[in-house]
């Protein structure tokens, strides 16, 4: 008869049970599938976030946007057209005139030179405010001086060139045919308006601007604004500089 000896009990860590078992791959399912769940939510919300940017993404400022896109300042000899909704018997066509004023049926002159048609209007309706209640006045411009600039100096054609949209100073002076052999790059001279009489000037380093093709520099042009390319000095000079050709073959 064979005897069985028992050897126990077994130590607390030596101790498996099926139940314990069973819960720690629970435990570590349940782990698995709520990192997979953030996962997927929050791939749902960067998917979200790319298909439905900002609608105010690639908007400017406001100021910004009127700084880049100003509005057109009234000048002499531009024509007015005012229209009274309610009392036409205030119709009428006005011209600008050399000192800026306009004259208005039974208020009088008002300046309106340098200042945008939305500020002429606000300014006519409250002029005629002394005499009308609440004036509906629509004011059209009939009539203007085409916008322009005027690029001069050593370039390849210079002159006065209308101002069609947007125009940087490179552009304008590509228009213009470019700087020539005498041209001082690095020294074009821009003069601004700044009052009815004062003038402005900057210095625009052009070579800079096209040698480091770095675009922001390119100052955007005004109606009435002047470019000046100067000579540089070299060619001032360069008259006076011996050619190494001349006399070659000569005999005495």
């Amino acid at each position: 008869m064979t005897n069985y000896q028992i050897f126990g009990p077994f130590p607390p860590q030596k101790r498996f049970t099926l139940t314990g078992t069973i819960g720690v791959f629970f435990m570590v399912a349940l782990v698995i599938t709520s990192s997979l769940a953030q996962n997927g939510e929050s791939k749902r919300s960067g998917d979200a976030t790319q298909a439905d940017p900002s609608p105010d993404k690639g908007k400017l400022h406001p100021q910004l946007e009127t700084q880049r896109y100003p509005r057109y300042e009234l000048r002499a000899d531009d024509v007015l057209e005012l229209t009274f909704e309610f009392t036409p018997e205030f119709n009428q066509t006005v011209t600008i005139q050399p000192d800026g004023y306009i004259s208005l049926r039974e208020v009088g002159d008002v300046r309106v030179a340098g200042r945008s048609l939305p500020a002429v209007a606000e300014i006519v309706r409250n002029a005629y405010g002394k005499i009308l209640q609440d004036p509906a006045i629509a004011i059209v411009l009939k009539d203007f001086e085409k916008p322009y600039v005027v690029v001069g100096g050593q370039v390849g054609h210079p002159g006065k060139y209308e101002l069609r949209g947007d125009m940087t100073i490179t552009q304008a002076i590509a228009i213009a045919g470019g700087f020539n052999n005498s041209a001082k790059h690095s020294q074009v001279v821009l003069y601004r308006k700044v009052s009815p009489d004062l003038y402005e000037a900057r210095l625009v380093n052009v070579k800079k601007i096209l040698k480091s093709r770095d675009l922001t520099e390119d100052t955007h042009l005004k109606p009435g604004d002047t470019l000046f390319v100067p000579q540089s000095a070299f060619s001032k000079i360069r008259q006076f500089i011996p050619n190494p050709g001349i006399g070659l073959g000569t005999t005495f």
